[in-house]
């Protein structure tokens, strides 16, 4: 990844991205990222999520949250987002689903992400249960 730079982020936001990617770096691919009430938490992931497709190869990301109002916040968020290199907005460039508990079809779903989907936002309790209702269907077979 190129470096980051401070520019548009706020400090805790810039800490918390240059130490996430130090932990990649460094093959450690799970991480958690604690940081305060109101410091940009969901601007901090956008960004890191824009440097890991756009430099780091990433092919999809999909970004949980535990309660339906930070799903909607944080897709407002990625709608409004600016990338900081060429002054798009993130969805101009890739594409980006909120999904719902109204699955479609995890084949419709694989044919989507095959498709172009890049960055899917769902609450983890829906994928939670549609991953339990598809071990349930594998399991009747």
């Amino acid at each position: 990844l190129p470096e980051l730079t401070p520019a548009g982020l706020w400090p805790a936001q810039f800490t918390a991205i240059r130490n996430l990617e130090h932990s990649l770096r460094e093959n450690r691919p799970r991480a958690l990222v604690q940081m305060a009430t109101g410091s940009g938490k969901t601007i901090a992931t956008i960004a890191s999520i824009y440097r890991l497709i756009q430099h780091g190869d990433a092919k999809r990301v999909l970004f949980l949250v535990d309660r339906d109002n930070l799903a909607k916040q944080a897709y407002r968020e990625i709608q409004a987002w600016v990338t900081p290199d060429d002054g798009r907005k993130f969805t101009e460039l890739y594409n980006v689903q909120r999904l719902s508990n109204n699955l479609p079809d995890p084949d419709v779903i694989a044919g989507e992400i095959a498709e172009g989907l890049r960055v899917a936002l769902s609450l983890f309790e829906d994928v939670a249960a549609d991953l339990g209702s598809e071990a349930a269907r594998a399991e009747s077979v």
